[in-house]
């Protein structure tokens, strides 16, 4: 109805006016651009700078599980001379990630000048640390004395204890010399008992012959207490044995007639002294050598692989020992690359000779022998070629040779392991790439998989409800009651052990938890007003599920798919390590489950692929945070 009153008044004289800007009212411009749902969702990623991280972690750690498909080294052979080398990452005598490893107190071969069971070409330096005596042979200990008991001795028989003791010098008990005759010079020590024992009295005879109780035995020395040095000469006693040279004689030492029968030991003579004159250098440096001069040495001489007692061999019909020898310990550094791939003894086959001849490396001519050996090329990993036997069952010749180990591998130069080799020689870096290739394929195709069967159970039992959500849910309790254990066991055994296997044996349970979470996330949003407006207009119930609810549950149900990944890695990790998963394959379960015995000699093969876990966890965990909230509907836009 008109209003009278205002009739006067004229409305062109009336406008809007923006009081804050001052003038007029008009349209805008909008002040941002338009952006998609993706974009808006980059973006909002990149502002987290966890989730980049995680996401960049991810990146490098996939582009490496290829890596693996380039390394030069084979992880599928085991290589039993290349096991627990040191990871190396600079040279060797940088003392830091080299390739060496410093080993203290270990026992010293005084033999080869080098610590015992070593390369002596390996050790990079080596200091004596300090030594022990003990008291009894030792391969190699060196020095101490000679103790000869009876059998009687270790029957419990006190008499025999303190009567049938003998301690003799290792050093030179005795020494014969040819000038002017065979003169023996002999030297013992009362003193140097046993236990507080002293020398028991005894005389020196020399026995020519080989039986004892049949030999013809010549009295050097009657029975005596004077242990006092003394010289005899033999000359008289050889003329009388008629023997040219005492090379079949024995001179031992004969208890006293209060000690039983059996104290009594014999002692080859010196040869390499007596035979000086008619000896070449050779051989009076090998008889030298085999000489009694070192206690612990001589008792451990035992017969060739012929039967014969070489030269030096120390016999006794009664119970022997070695007292007081001396171990001694150093401290040294060890270049584990250099052991394992420099210079090596080994016995080739024909073809690989000629394989090296084909190739122009080398020549080699097997009618004339090892003195045809020419090296052609710095290739060659043939050094020397010290003799060769023809194999009379497969035709073929057979070489002892000296190779460049790491060129005989075939290598073109000494290799380097980032993270050493584990205990089959195998590269541990390669391993535990090839292991992440595995473990990521398990671990994508089963919760692809799982993703795919969660959510479309879990949207109908959301969607619908009622009965329907009451019979499904039933059913997944059922499911997951099962111990997974026991499930995953009788899948392994009854199938087949592979890839596939362990996937599927994965997804029999590991969609609930997808499931689980659609199910909750339906329910939250089916009642919405957007979606019961969707619905007024007729929209379909496939249509109200995908398009309308499950978008706005994404976000929530990536995040759990995603920390997925690594729960089934680490599901793949444990059950491997139990010895159930993967064996044979490269995993990290198997890798753990190898090396677990060698985690005090070499930790590293532990540390590397349970950090390479453990960044996996963590990076998928960071990804999976960020990918919901960068997809999360109520977001768009917004700043944070």
């Amino acid at each position: 109805m008109e209003n009278k009153d205002f009739k006067h008044i004229d409305a062109s004289k009336f406008e809007f006016v923006n009081q804050e800007a001052g003038g007029k009212i008009h349209d805008a411009k909008l002040q941002t651009k338009p952006t998609t749902f993706a974009k808006d969702a980059l973006k909002r990623f990149a502002k987290n700078k966890s989730s980049v991280v995680g996401a960049i972690i991810i990146g490098i750690l996939l582009l490496g599980s290829f890596a693996s498909f380039f390394s030069p080294y084979d992880i599928d052979s085991p290589q039993a001379l290349e096991t627990f080398i040191e990871p190396k990452l600079f040279n060797a005598g940088t003392g830091f990630w080299d390739g060496t490893k410093v080993y203290s107190h270990q026992p010293y071969d005084g033999l080869n000048d080098c610590p015992q069971g070593y390369d002596k070409d390996a050790v990079v330096w080596m200091k004596v640390d300090d030594f022990e005596y003990i008291d009894q042979y030792y391969q190699y200990a060196e020095g101490g004395y000679i103790r000869v008991t009876s059998k009687s001795y270790y029957t419990g028989s006190e008499e025999a204890k303190y009567n049938s003791s003998f301690v003799f010098y290792s050093y030179h008990p005795f020494t014969i010399t040819k000038d002017g005759g065979y003169k023996l010079t002999i030297a013992m020590d009362p003193t140097d008992g046993i236990g507080g024992d002293e020398l028991c009295e005894f005389r020196l005879c020399l026995m020519v012959g080989n039986t004892y109780r049949t030999a013809t035995k010549y009295v050097l020395r009657d029975w005596s207490k004077d242990y006092s040095e003394g010289e005899f000469d033999l000359s008289k006693v050889v003329e009388e044995a008629g023997v040219d040279s005492l090379d079949n004689c024995h001179i031992f030492f004969e208890g006293a007639p209060n000690v039983s029968d059996s104290a009594y030991s014999y002692f080859l003579v010196e040869k390499a002294i007596i035979e000086s004159e008619a000896a070449d250098e050779e051989t009076k440096e090998f008889l030298a050598e085999a000489s009694i001069t070192d206690a612990n040495f001589t008792a451990g001489i035992m017969k060739d692989n012929a039967g014969v007692f070489p030269d030096g061999y120390w016999q006794s019909n009664a119970n022997k020992l070695v007292y007081h020898a001396r171990n001694q310990f150093v401290t040294f550094c060890y270049d584990t690359y250099l052991a394992a791939y420099g210079k090596k003894e080994m016995v080739i086959g024909q073809s690989i000779m000629q394989d090296y001849i084909k190739k122009g490396w080398c020549n080699y001519d097997f009618d004339v022998g090892p003195e045809s050996f020419e090296i052609l090329s710095e290739r060659c990993p043939i050094l020397e070629v010290y003799s060769q036997s023809f194999d009379e069952h497969d035709l073929v010749y057979q070489l002892d040779t000296q190779v460049t180990f790491w060129r005989y591998r075939g290598f073109s130069e000494m290799p380097r392991y980032l993270f050493g080799t584990d205990s089959q020689g195998r590269d541990l870096l390669t391993v535990c790439l090839s292991s992440l290739k595995t473990s990521l394929l398990v671990a994508i195709i089963s919760t692809a998989i799982c993703l795919a069967i969660g959510l479309v159970w879990g949207a109908i039992s959301g969607y619908f409800g009622g009965w329907t959500d009451l019979i499904m849910e039933r059913f997944t309790d059922i499911l997951s009651g099962i111990p997974w254990i026991i499930m995953m066991t009788l899948i392994m055994l009854l199938l087949r052990n592979n890839v596939f296997t362990f996937a599927f044996a994965l997804c029999l349970t590991g969609w609930i938890g997808t499931a689980s979470g659609t199910r909750t996330q339906f329910y939250r949003f089916k009642g919405r007003e957007y979606v019961l407006a969707s619905r007024t207009l007729g929209s379909s119930d496939m249509r109200l599920i995908f398009r309308h609810i499950l978008p706005n549950a994404l976000g929530t149900l990536v995040t759990s798919s995603v920390l997925m990944i690594p729960s089934c890695i680490f599901s793949e990790a444990s059950i491997s390590y139990l010895g159930l998963g993967l064996q044979g394959s490269h995993s990290f379960g198997v890798i753990l489950s190898e090396n677990q015995a060698f985690i005090s000699k070499m930790p590293i093969l532990i540390v590397v692929p349970a950090v390479i876990i453990s960044l996996l966890m963590i990076s998928f965990n960071l990804f999976g945070n960020g990918l919901r909230d960068a997809l999360n509907p109520t977001l768009k836009g917004g700043e944070q």
